[in-house]
């Protein structure tokens, strides 16, 4: 699973999440420090309504929480999804001996960028964040 820390610098940078069945997530705060939900029609559906998206909880599984805005989670994006936002910039996942490496294309210049993590999944979270950033500084 994605760091926090990397998950919360993903939002920071301006990745939006929109809740699909599957989806991991979290909620800010010590109440819930440390704990993950999925999203699943079973037990965990997304509602649409005017005034935006709202987890709903169905039963009494997670502590009689009934729901939370969607604004208020922090999403845990898995790897196929990051890779799958990188899009034509993903080159490859390769290893070295200490970590795992995710090549990209650098939309400024055209080469090889490599941003390397203990887990693929932050890997692919740092090369995001870097392109991330970059399009916020292209405007």
């Amino acid at each position: 699973m994605i760091a926090i820390a990397l998950a919360q610098e993903l939002a920071g940078a301006g990745l939006r999440w929109q809740p699909r069945s599957g989806d991991t997530f979290t909620i800010p705060g010590e109440a819930f420090e440390g704990e993950s939900f999925a999203v699943s029609e079973l037990t965990i559906e997304v509602h649409t309504y005017p005034s935006g998206q709202v987890l709903g909880f169905n039963g009494t599984t997670e502590w009689a929480l009934d729901s939370v805005a969607v604004e208020d989670t922090l999403w845990l994006p898995r790897e196929d999804q990051l890779r799958e936002l990188l899009g034509q910039t993903f080159i490859a996942l390769t290893r070295d001996d200490a970590a795992y490496v995710v090549h990209v294309v650098d939309a400024v210049t055209g080469e090889d960028d490599a941003y390397s993590a203990a887990t693929p999944v932050d890997a692919y979270a740092q090369a995001l964040l870097a392109l991330l950033v970059q399009a916020d500084a292209a405007g």
